[in-house]
């Protein structure tokens, strides 16, 4: 496996090599997560077929999403921080490249699918990872990002906002101690980076960087429970328990500012 040395060990990096390392949570995540019907055909629809192409999944983890979209790539890549979800990910075709998102070591253009899944909110500088990402589309190559938290639908207040302060306490006193540990709840926490209340992604945020560098961009946002009805601008309906903590916020939770995540989709002209 190539490992290209990372310079800037942050807190941030360090997080997210020591919690995605750990095997067993590498598999369970393997398992569960984007692994769904709709997460399948949202996918599907955006990107196409993926048979004969060269693809670059980025903070690819264990290989959740080629495991579930599946095709025949002539060169698929997947870059990551945890060297264990690098060696999961090779065993189902992955060539793993273990590198920082923020400096990539590869030459620019030269992808036809650039695919950044549930990955920059992870990242200290989300602008300078996505531009990274852009960098290495061909003309005519997709930019697809997926699962980033969208800030307005987590700009929590007031009871919402304290109930998201206690809520690992109460997981712990229900599971009586075996939710995580304290060393994996902090790593954890610092891990997610851009994903807590008043964080994350906004639409100008990736039109403000995409459209600059030659890219046409369409933003989706969605709530993970609706399929390729996403790009016609279904976002669905989120799970009761975030349309709660919305409404305690003053945040209309019907809205499309209120949908927890945001897709987008990018063509280089």
């Amino acid at each position: 496996m190539p490992i290209c040395q990372i310079d800037n060990l942050s807190p941030a990096i360090k997080a997210n090599i020591f919690y995605y390392d750990n095997t067993e949570w590498a598999k369970g995540y393997f398992a569960a997560c984007h692994r769904d019907k709709a997460f399948q055909e949202c996918w599907q629809s955006a990107s196409g077929s993926w048979d004969d192409k060269i693809v670059v999944d980025i903070g690819c983890g264990p290989g959740n999403l080629y495991a579930t979209l599946g095709g025949s790539p002539r060169l698929l890549i997947g870059v990551d921080v945890s060297c264990n979800s690098l060696k999961m990910a090779q065993t189902i075709g992955y060539t793993p490249i273990l590198a920082d998102a923020h400096n990539l070591p590869f030459i620019d253009g030269f992808a036809d699918i650039v695919a950044v899944n549930a990955t920059l909110h992870h990242c200290e500088n989300m602008g300078k990872v996505l531009a990274e990402a852009a960098r290495l589309v061909r003309p005519g190559g997709l930019l697809i990002t997926d699962h980033d938290p969208q800030q307005t639908a987590w700009n929590w207040k007031g009871l919402a906002m304290l109930l998201y302060k206690i809520r690992v306490p109460i997981y712990r006193l229900l599971s009586f101690g075996k939710f995580m540990s304290q060393k994996e709840h902090d790593a954890m926490l610092k891990s997610e980076t851009h994903h807590k209340p008043s964080d994350g992604m906004t639409r100008q945020f990736y039109y403000q960087i995409l459209e600059p560098l030659g890219f046409t961009v369409n933003v989706y946002p969605h709530n993970h429970t609706v399929g390729a009805e996403v790009l016609q601008g279904n976002y669905g309906q989120a799970h009761m328990k975030y349309r709660y903590a919305q409404w305690l916020s003053g945040i209309n939770p019907h809205s499309s500012e209120a949908a927890l995540s945001l897709m987008c989709v990018a063509r280089r002209n």
